[in-house]
């Protein structure tokens, strides 16, 4: 299954986030097929920089998105938009 998910990137201590397209098999940190975007919890507020397009195709596909990452696309309102896409086609 392909999953939406986080991929830690950054130093020790200082955490910084990719949201990648992963086979739900691969390690966390490990094989990823595509980037959507990116995500750094330490600024205030913090920062969610994601490709709208590129996640509404994954989520088009039957990519699953993580807790995490669903509350992520949640607030960039890109969950609520496919619905809406879904709902009309």
């Amino acid at each position: 299954m392909v999953k939406i998910r986080l991929r830690r990137v950054g130093a020790k201590n200082r955490p910084s986030y990719r949201l990648v397209i992963a086979d739900s098999r691969a390690p966390r940190d490990g094989a990823f097929i595509n980037i959507i975007g990116h995500y750094n919890p330490l600024t205030d507020p913090e920062t969610v920089v994601i490709d709208e397009e590129k996640a509404l195709y994954w989520l088009g596909q039957g990519a699953q998105p993580t807790d995490t990452a669903a509350r992520l696309l949640s607030k960039m309102g890109i969950i609520e938009k496919f619905k809406t896409i879904k709902e009309n086609s």
